[in-house]
């Protein structure tokens, strides 16, 4: 006898069944990709959609850049900015400093 899946997973049917599928393909292809959906402010998978010609998702996502630290990042980082490394919320506030530094001397060049 099957089981009827719960109302709140019924949504989550569709994307459990989607297949995720990777390009090797030449490494200038790839940059263009890339480059061209950072210029029109999306993904690089919604850029492939888009080329395609499947649907996208129309809303752009919050742009974000991410990047994973470990415990002995933040230990680095603590001994960086004069911080315990248990102060990742300052932490996180140095490292958009440095960023925010860093781009702005960068783009004086």
């Amino acid at each position: 006898m099957a089981r009827k899946l719960p109302e709140k997973w019924q949504s989550s049917v569709k994307a459990v069944k989607a297949v995720q599928v990777a390009f090797d393909m030449d490494e200038k292809i790839q940059l263009s990709i890339r480059k061209q959906a950072l210029e029109a402010g999306i993904s690089p998978s919604e850029q492939i959609r888009d080329i395609l010609g499947l649907p996208t998702n129309k809303r752009p996502k919050r742009p974000r850049l991410t990047v994973s630290l470990s415990p002995d990042d933040y230990e680095l980082l603590a001994q960086k900015y004069d911080l315990s490394a248990e102060q990742q919320l300052e932490i996180k506030k140095k490292l958009m400093d440095d960023l925010v530094h860093y781009v702005g001397e960068s783009s004086n060049d």
